[in-house]
């Protein structure tokens, strides 16, 4: 849907306003007997999930936390993470998600900034010591132990305990020390059940820290009506009921907002069956789907071009997928049409940030999807092109301006932010900080990111264009393009790519194809092949790195 600032559209559909607990009320009411979490063997169904969050929100109770208060979740996927999520919603707990690969800085910082009281981790030492490191610098008090042990079939929990010894995290010994430790079992032991809690679908329900590849990580603050809209409105936009029963591959990261909402809430919403990977891990993956076949599958970019390089018969049977949804970063057109050859299932590309619970637009999943676009707008979303001199001028369709955003799923603001909360608004609407354009039918086209913009001798080239024509030739699996300081145009485009795997060919020749596919403008001025490109935590390609790298190599040293 296009629509400018002024647009009044009472007929737009609009979600039901639920709380996020109400998801899981409704599953374990409806389908309580159906397989609802298999973990790499395990199975519990909905109703044991229901038991065991009632139980979570009472020990949380228990361990002093009320509503407001902030508990951080360092964890995989796990059914530690679920249960803990849907507790901590049930009590009006407000959830952080760390990744648990984060350092001690990064993980500090988002502890300090968000004023968490509490944080669940593994019984893994890798993790559980960096909680150690940085806990005397921040607000915790408590620390929930999950013990991995205590949720794997039988005989991999035997080799845990008997064989993975130097990997167990060092519990203090009680008494000892200003953190109270408690593990997940003596969390849940009490079975009464959690004090009623008054909660209103605008309270605050998850902190979500934006990835930071463009500076310190901030605090999306996401509330209940932000975080069900979207998994109903993907529901919505699929057009159909589903015939039970479904099942998720859910490989994608909860600590990520995709997941959480695309994959967590919304297979609770429709009691699909969540087949969790603690990790990504190629073999694990394919086993895990040969042993539960998913008829949804959620994945990055990457993700899909790791799979586009397994041999045939690697390759695991997917007839059952209705279609798979493909967010995170932009999907290059020929990644998504060999996997569509090769699998026979087809990728819908959609398109969201942190900010927006994520989803704003996607490609129908039963409609035409078009190449190189993200979709058209999440059902109950008001979509607006801005111009960006002068963001209060909504532009007609086909111009390329600034992506902006109205609905239920956009974020209340920062945490503890409000001059960027004022800065990432323009009459209400939400500044995605991307560049786009509307085709005459509705569907959504990224240019690129804003801040990637390459300014060359007055020229806009953007890095997305020359990516694109980048993976049109077959010896390239990535690329990344940056602006480069350039003494006569100001900014000059440099490409970077690594190549399949036995693929050869030089920057002269990959530049040569270039020329072919670019304008003068945009040809990149230099070209670096390279064995691996940078990734942030969720496994996105990432520029950083390289714009630090070349501003590094550009500066001038000082001279005595």
């Amino acid at each position: 849907m296009i629509a400018s600032a002024s647009d009044s559209t009472p007929s737009l559909w609009q979600p039901p306003v639920m709380l996020i607990g109400d998801l899981l009320t409704r599953t374990v009411r409806d389908h309580g007997n159906r397989p609802g979490v298999d973990f790499l063997g395990r199975t519990w169904t909905w109703a044991a999930i229901g038991d065991l969050v009632t139980r979570a929100a009472r020990g949380l109770q228990d361990l002093g936390l009320k509503k407001g208060d902030r508990l951080a979740l360092c964890l995989p996927n796990t059914p530690h993470y679920i249960a803990l999520y849907y507790a901590a919603a049930r009590i009006g707990v407000v959830l952080v998600n760390c990744n648990p690969l984060y350092t001690p800085r990064e993980l500090r910082h988002l502890l300090n900034d968000s004023g968490a009281v509490a944080i669940a981790v593994p019984d893994i030492a890798e993790f559980h010591d960096k909680v150690l490191e940085v806990a005397p610098d921040s607000a915790l008090r408590a620390v929930v132990i999950c013990p991995m042990a205590g949720i794997l079939p039988w005989p991999q929990a035997l080799g845990w305990r008997l064989f993975k010894r130097r990997d167990h995290a060092r519990i203090p010994p009680k008494g000892t020390g200003t953190l109270t430790h408690i593990d997940f079992g003596g969390l849940t032991r009490n079975r009464a059940a959690p004090d009623p809690v008054e909660l209103a679908p605008g309270d605050l329900a998850v902190l979500q820290y934006t990835g930071g590849t463009t500076g310190v990580p901030k605090a999306a603050m996401l509330t209940h009506r932000n975080l069900t809209a979207n998994a109903l409105q993907q529901h919505r936009h699929i057009g159909i009921e589903l015939p039970a029963p479904q099942r998720t591959m859910a490989v994608l990261p909860f600590f990520h907002v995709f997941a959480l909402t695309a994959v967590l809430d919304f297979s609770v919403l429709i009691g699909a069956e969540l087949v969790l990977l603690p990790r990504f891990e190629m073999k694990a993956m394919c086993a895990a789907m040969r042993r539960k076949p998913p008829t949804m599958f959620f994945g990055v970019p990457t993700l899909f071009i790791a799979m586009n390089a397994l041999a045939d018969a690697e390759l695991p049977d997917m007839s059952r997928v209705i279609a798979c949804i493909s967010g995170g970063a932009p999907l290059p057109f020929d990644v998504r049409t060999t996997f569509e050859q090769r699998t026979g299932v087809r990728i819908c590309e959609g398109y969201g940030l942190t900010e927006a619970s994520p989803v704003i637009a996607c490609n129908p999943v039963f409609g035409e999807a078009r190449a190189n676009s993200c979709g058209v707008a999440f059902p109950g979303t008001i979509l607006e092109i801005r111009d960006r001199e002068y963001p209060e001028r909504v532009l007609p369709q086909g111009e390329r301006g600034e992506v902006c955003a109205r609905g239920p799923q956009v974020m209340a603001g920062y945490w503890n932010k409000p001059a960027d909360t004022a800065a990432t608004f323009i009459d209400g609407a939400l500044r995605t900080g991307d560049v786009g354009y509307f085709d005459e039918d509705g569907y959504l086209y990224l240019v690129d990111r804003i801040k990637d913009l390459i300014l060359c001798g007055g020229y806009n080239v953007y890095p997305r264009v020359i990516e694109e024509a980048a993976y049109l030739h077959p010896a390239i699996e990535e690329a990344i393009a940056i602006g480069i300081p350039d003494p006569y145009r100001g900014q000059s485009p440099k490409l970077f790519v690594k190549l399949h795997e036995g693929a050869a060919i030089t920057p002269a020749e990959l530049r040569a194809f270039l020329a072919e596919n670019l304008s003068k403008i945009e040809l990149p001025k230099e070209i670096e092949i390279r064995a691996s490109l940078p990734r942030t935590m969720i496994g996105k390609l990432s520029k950083k790195e390289l714009v630090a790298e070349e501003l590094a190599r550009s500066a001038v040293p000082n001279t005595p």
